[in-house]
């Protein structure tokens, strides 16, 4: 595993570092700056990106809302936490339909703000939580202010403030961040905290966010993204590819509405004198695809699901001001299910026993420190979303669906970066395949 928590604190008797993580909805690597994007907004996120460190190839497991986010939180593949689709009470896709709840055994599992809280933390949770009892999340959290499971919208929408269902009035980000900085202003250095601030930008709807933000892109082209002509097998949204250009213009305004949030929250840490100890990590709960291949969606923009790089690979900065190394950029492959066992290391908070976590930390790779040479960090990430599995490693993608049985993909990433052809039944990529299914194999036993 990486060195212990304590080891990368400063000092044994160093103050435990607090947790600021942001966490958006549906926002991919390649739509910010500080990823190659050149037409969408985004100043403070590609700020933050140069005050630390960002990876460059990070995944989600599974390229969906829920089941993504119950891995970031849990540690452990959805297989293990059971969380396997979408949570809604309206199942709107086939084949199959969306799952309707959290399995019971979820109230069960120990997420990371549980753990935290055992450790000594005070945590808070604010935006979109989505796995499970909504209205009241409990694990670990003496603070919440969450979405209900009703209908998302940016204009007066229904909250839970600790349990407490209430109709607000505004606009959803400002509001989410308005309850943060709040939080932030109860803390004190004396005890860390965790807070999690999940903003729904740039999830849909792609109205309601403040002209501002649309009068920003009324003239983008958007040339870079590489739009296709609609699939004929796309599915979730694909009535966004009627108007490609006028619904990326939108999205974009929510992008940069979400960017505009940053410096707020930055401020009020420097404000109450918590700026240099506390950790402050961005995130995506999976990607999007915006009319590339011919799909507007994530995972199941289309039938078969798919594994594209755009749904799976989010970005992941991470920044600890005179820790983590400035304008960082690492090109090891990581997965959601390696935050946990990352989090608690940098914090010295003891992982649950008995979970089975199939990840590990990567906080050598966050202080460019270096592994023992026997724990060398292995590049190579696996996903699943219902039916569809997949393994990735620095040049390669295997995709598997129904057990194997079909239809199946290989992709050679250096060659084919926007994944085109499929060498799945290349003889001259048979060793490649056989050596991706044998570790997805393995990794699956590991996950049991």
């Amino acid at each position: 595993m990486g060195a212990t928590g304590a080891a990368l604190l400063p000092a044994q008797s160093a103050p435990k570092p607090n947790i600021l993580l942001v966490l958006a909805d549906d926002l991919a690597a390649w739509m910010l700056g500080c990823y190659g994007n050149t037409e969408i907004k985004t100043p403070n996120i590609d700020r933050l990106a140069k005050l630390g460190t960002k990876f460059v190839n990070s995944f989600v497991c599974s390229p969906i809302c829920s089941p993504s986010r119950a891995t970031l939180f849990s540690g452990r593949a959805p297989q293990q936490h059971g969380i396997n689709d979408f949570l809604t009470e309206n199942p709107v896709e086939k084949p199959p339909q969306g799952q309707k709840a959290a399995p019971d055994s979820f109230a069960n599992e120990q997420l990371l703000t549980d753990v935290m809280a055992a450790g000594g933390y005070r945590c808070g949770y604010v935006g979109k939580w989505h796995m499970g009892n909504d209205v009241k999340p409990g694990h670990g959290l003496e603070f919440s202010y969450t979405l209900t499971g009703g209908a998302r919208t940016y204009v007066d929408p229904e909250i839970s403030e600790n349990g407490s269902v209430k109709k607000e009035s505004g606009y959803l980000t400002d509001l989410l961040t308005k309850q943060a900085l709040g939080f932030l202003d109860r803390q004190t250095a004396e005890k860390p905290f965790f807070l999690t601030v999940g903003y729904l930008n740039p999830h849909t709807p792609y109205n309601g966010h403040p002209q501002k933000y649309y009068d920003l892109y009324q003239n983008a082209t958007f040339g870079s993204i590489g739009f296709e002509p609609p699939a004929a097998n796309a599915l979730r949204e694909k009535d966004m590819l009627t108007d490609m250009l006028g619904n990326m213009r939108k999205a974009a305004a929510s992008v940069t509405a979400l960017d505009d949030q940053i410096p707020m929250l930055e401020k009020k840490l420097k404000e109450k004198g918590l700026w240099e100890n506390t950790v402050v990590i961005f995130t995506g709960d999976n990607g999007y695809l915006h009319g590339r291949h011919g799909l507007w969606s994530k995972g199941l923009a289309s039938d078969p699901i798919n594994m594209y790089e755009e749904v799976v690979r989010v970005p992941m900065i991470w920044s600890w001001p005179g820790r983590i190394p400035v304008e960082g950029s690492r090109p090891e492959l990581i997965s959601f299910y390696d935050f946990f066992p990352t989090v608690c290391d940098i914090t010295g908070t003891t992982p649950p026993a008995g979970r089975n976590l199939v990840g590990r930390s990567y906080a050598n790779l966050l202080f460019n420190r270096p592994f023992k040479k026997k724990e060398a960090w292995q590049s190579l990430v696996f996903g699943q979303f219902r039916n569809t599995e997949m393994a990735r490693d620095q040049y390669y993608k295997l995709v598997l669906r129904n057990g194997g049985e079909g239809p199946n993909e290989l992709f050679d990433l250096r060659q084919d970066p926007r994944e085109r052809v499929n060498r799945y039944e290349d003889p001259g990529f048979v060793t490649i395949r056989d050596r991706l299914q044998n570790a997805l194999a393995a990794w699956k036993k590991r996950a049991a």
